[in-house]
């Protein structure tokens, strides 16, 4: 499958929040890095950050651009409440196995009313 068909399919998941469909897009050694935080490695810590993130916030990506080039998915994207961000998704056999975000965490935080970390 090719890096934007899997990224299209991630972002499904997403905002379905089907936390199974999203885990299995991972390769077991991933990496996801949203720079506002610390990396989170391997796929179960990936899983456990997913299930804190989405008992925390309603979240849905709207996808504007999706782009890629070789290995890489590159996603600008938007949300209901105006948070812009975009993500970059390094995906070999079928799998993710780096991911990067940036987005404004202190605007997400206010918009969720959530407290500062």
């Amino acid at each position: 499958m090719k890096p934007k068909e899997l990224l299209c399919q991630w972002v499904d998941a997403f905002n379905n929040t089907d936390l199974e469909a999203i885990i299995d897009f991972y390769d077991d050694n991933a990496i996801n890095h949203q720079v506002a935080n610390e990396p989170v490695i391997g796929k179960v810590a990936i899983k456990q950050m997913f299930e804190k993130e989405f008992s925390g916030a309603e979240m849905a990506c709207i996808v504007e651009n999706i782009f890629e080039d070789g290995q890489w998915a590159i996603m600008e994207w938007r949300d209901p409440l105006g948070l812009r961000g975009c993500g970059f998704f390094q995906i070999v056999n079928d799998k993710i196995v780096f991911q990067r975000g940036y987005w404004d965490k202190l605007s997400f935080l206010k918009q969720h009313n959530l407290l500062i970390e």
